[in-house]
C-alpha cells in the first residue's frame, strides 16, 4: 500500500491545510485506507477526519475537514491505485501479450486483471481474480461501471479459452453484480471456430438477460501476430469470415433495436474493413461508448472531418504526410483528399505502413512501431510535417511500442512530427497551426 502524496494542487483543500508532497495519509474517518477505492469512498462525505503522517518530522496530524460532498482533497499519490496492480491468473488462448516478441520494455509484458483499474482507467477484467469479498466491496462502494472481458457465457468453453478451471462461473458473478446494481460494459474477443457463430449468439442473449446492468457488448476480432510458436492454433479473420460474422449477428441487433432502441452488441470497425463493406450510420453507435474498442472510430472520424472542414484556413499553404495502418488507410486518404479539395494549396499524401514488427495480420494503426514507420517512410517523398495518431504512442508520452521515440523518428527523417487525436477532431486545427499564410 502506498498512500504517500506525490502532488498537491494549488488552492485545494490539501494546500490550504498545509499538506506537502511526501506526507502520508494513514486513516480517513478512523478507517485504514487500503487503496484508491477506499480513499475515494471515504472522502465522499461532507465531514471528513483525516490522519496524516508528516514527511518532515513524522508528526501525526489529525485534520477535520468540512467540504461539499463531492469536493476533492486535491492530491495525487505515487501509485495511482495505492497498491500493486493485480496480475492476470489466466492463460488465454488469444492473449496478445503472449504473442509479443522478446526484448520489449517490461511493462508491456504485465497482464493486469484489476477491478480498480477497470473503474479508474477503463481496463477490462475477467472477474477470475476476484474473491466473493472483492465482489461485495464493488457492490458496497458502487464501483460502477466496470468493464468485463466475458468472451463466452458457456462455463466449460470459458474455462478452456482462459485456461482457468475457475473461469466457469461467469454467469453467477455477472448476476451478483447486476443484482447489486453495478453497470457493466462487456467485451468479447472473437476467435473463429471457437466462440463465434452460434456460441456468440448464445453469449449475447445470456448477457442481454442482465440488461440494463449489462449496458452493451463490444465484439473485437482476435489479433494474431507472427510470434505464436507453441501457442493455440488460432485462425485470424478474413474477408469472408468477417462478413459472415457481421451478417449472422444482424438479426439479434435488429431485435434489440426494436426492444431497447440499441443494437446492444456492436462489432469493431475492423470487421467492416476486412469484409469490405461500409460501417453502420451514426445512430447505430449511440454515444460512442465503445470507441476505445475500435467501435465507431471510422464513423466519428468522418463526422469530425466533415464538420471541421469549414474551419480550414483558406489562405494557408503547406505540405503534410499522414501515416496510418492498413485498416484505416482508405479512410485517412479520403480525409486527406477532402482537405486538399477545400484548399488546393494544402498538399497531403497518405502512407500505409505494413506491420512488419508483429506481422502483416496486424493492421490497426495503434500497434505500429517506430521501426516500421521509419522503414516505410525513409524512401518516400515526405511533406514538411508528418502526422501520426496519438494511439500509436504510450499514454501521455512520445514512446512507440518498440521504445522508439517521436524524437528518434524526427531525427532519422529530418521532419517534424505532429500528433493528432485518432477521432480526427483536431486534424484541421493541427493543419491550420502549421501552414504558412500567403
Amino acid at each position: 500500500m502506498s498512500t504517500v502524496i506525490s502532488k498537491i494542487y494549488k488552492d485545494s483543500i490539501a494546500y490550504e491545510l498545509g499538506l506537502e508532497a511526501g506526507d502520508k495519509i494513514l486513516k480517513i474517518n478512523n478507517k485504514e485506507v487500503r487503496d484508491i477505492i477506499d480513499y475515494r469512498f471515504l472522502m465522499c462525505d461532507e465531514y471528513v477526519l483525516i490522519e496524516v503522517e508528516k514527511k518532515s518530522d513524522g508528526e501525526i496530524w489529525e485534520l477535520e475537514i468540512e467540504k461539499d460532498y463531492d469536493e476533492k482533497l486535491g492530491v495525487e499519490f505515487h501509485e495511482a491505485i495505492m497498491d500493486e496492480a493485480k496480475s492476470c491468473r489466466n492463460n488465454c488462448i488469444f492473449c496478445f501479450i503472449d504473442q509479443l516478441p522478446k526484448g520489449m520494455r517490461d511493462s508491456l509484458y504485465f497482464k493486469d486483471d484489476d477491478s480498480r483499474l477497470s473503474f479508474l482507467q477503463g481496463n477490462f477484467i475477467t472477474l477470475t481474480n476476484l474473491t466473493d469479498e472483492d465482489l461485495d466491496r464493488i457492490i458496497k462502494y458502487k464501483i460502477s461501471p466496470i468493464n468485463v472481458s466475458v468472451h463466452t457465457t458457456d462455463g466449460k468453453l470459458r474455462s478452456k479459452m482462459l485456461n482457468n478451471r475457475f473461469a466457469d462461473n461467469i454467469m453467477e458473478r455477472l448476476k451478483k453484480l447486476a443484482d447489486g446494481g453495478i453497470k457493466m460494459n462487456c467485451q468479447i474477443v472473437l476467435c473463429p471456430k471457437v466462440n463465434n457463430g452460434k456460441e456468440l449468439q448464445k453469449t449475447v442473449l445470456d448477457l442481454y438477460s442482465f440488461y440494463p446492468y449489462v449496458e452493451n457488448i463490444a465484439g473485437v476480432p482476435v489479433g494474431v501476430t507472427k510470434f505464436r510458436d507453441g501457442l493455440f492454433d488460432m485462425e485470424p479473420y478474413n474477408e469472408y469470415t468477417a462478413l459472415e460474422e457481421i451478417n449472422q449477428i444482424k438479426n439479434l441487433q435488429e431485435k434489440f433495436m426494436k426492444e431497447i432502441n440499441s443494437p446492444f452488441i456492436r462489432l469493431s470497425d475492423e470487421f467492416y474493413v476486412m469484409a469490405k463493406i461500409d460501417v453502420p450510420d451514426m445512430k447505430f453507435y449511440g454515444k460512442f461508448e465503445q470507441l476505445e474498442d475500435g467501435i465507431g472510430m471510422i464513423r466519428i472520424f468522418r463526422y469530425n472531418i466533415e464538420n471541421s472542414l469549414k474551419m480550414l484556413n483558406k489562405y494557408g499553404k503547406g505540405s503534410f504526410t499522414m501515416v496510418t495502418g492498413v485498416s484505416a488507410y482508405n479512410e485517412i486518404e479520403t480525409a486527406a483528399k477532402l482537405i486538399s479539395e477545400e484548399n488546393e494549396n494544402i498538399k497531403i499524401n497518405t502512407i500505409k505502413v505494413l506491420n512488419k514488427y508483429f506481422g502483416e495480420t496486424i493492421t490497426v494503426a495503434g500497434l505500429l512501431t517506430g521501426t516500421d514507420i521509419i522503414e516505410a517512410l525513409k524512401t518516400e517523398k515526405l511533406g514538411e510535417f508528418i502526422i501520426i495518431p496519438k494511439n500509436m504512442l504510450k499514454a501521455d508520452s512520445e514512446i512507440f511500442l518498440d521504445d522508439i521515440t517521436v524524437s528518434d523518428i524526427e531525427k532519422e527523417l529530418d521532419k517534424k512530427i505532429l500528433v493528432c487525436d485518432y477521432t480526427g477532431e483536431d486534424l484541421v486545427q493541427l493543419i491550420n497551426s502549421n501552414v504558412r499564410e500567403e
